[in-house]
């Protein structure tokens, strides 16, 4: 008896902490996200944002699991000649580094606490057909994970923070 009020007790207590789980099952991702934040640490320690203070950034996950994100830095400047393939050095580079794309097929790892992403295609042509893994924490409608160093190839790790949008399309 006492073994069942202490186990009640404890999926009582977990049941009322956000996304905490008692079993090994994943929680869902299906749904959209809005990008709150994105920061990187570079190889020597010093904090950067790439992306800008406040990017813009939309993750969309369906049922499935198929995904489609997005992340832009907001000040990334237009071309000059306003034709896409008549940019500057400078405007290409801006554009290129001032944006990250991929879409595929992501679950979570309940296990490994992880999760994976299968890259079909990005931005960056290095991820595709790649696997992505990630450390992440889901709680309170945030998604925190961390893109290893490994993946950046320099050193870098990069951090995502998403607010799950609500339905019916308020974000707050």
């Amino acid at each position: 008896m006492v073994k069942q009020l202490i186990l009640a007790a404890g999926m009582v207590a977990a049941a009322g902490s956000g996304d905490a789980r008692v079993t090994d099952e994943a929680p869902s991702l299906a749904g959209t996200w809005v990008m709150d934040s994105a920061y990187e640490i570079l190889a020597d320690g010093r904090r950067v944002t790439n992306y800008g203070e406040h990017p813009l950034g939309l993750l969309i996950v369906d049922s499935a699991g198929r995904y489609s994100l997005q992340i832009f830095r907001r000040d990334r400047p237009a071309f000059a000649t306003g034709d896409k393939a008549r940019g500057t050095p400078e405007e290409f580079r801006a554009a290129a580094l001032g944006s990250s794309t991929h879409f595929g097929r992501v679950r979570i790892d309940a296990a490994a606490k992880q999760l994976v992403f299968d890259v079909e295609g990005a931005s960056f042509p290095n991820w595709e057909g790649r696997r992505q893994v990630r450390d992440y924490a889901l709680q309170d409608r945030l998604l925190r994970y961390a893109v290893p160093a490994s993946a950046s190839g320099n050193g870098t790790t990069a951090y995502s923070i998403w607010r799950r949008v609500r339905e019916g399309g308020g974000d707050g």
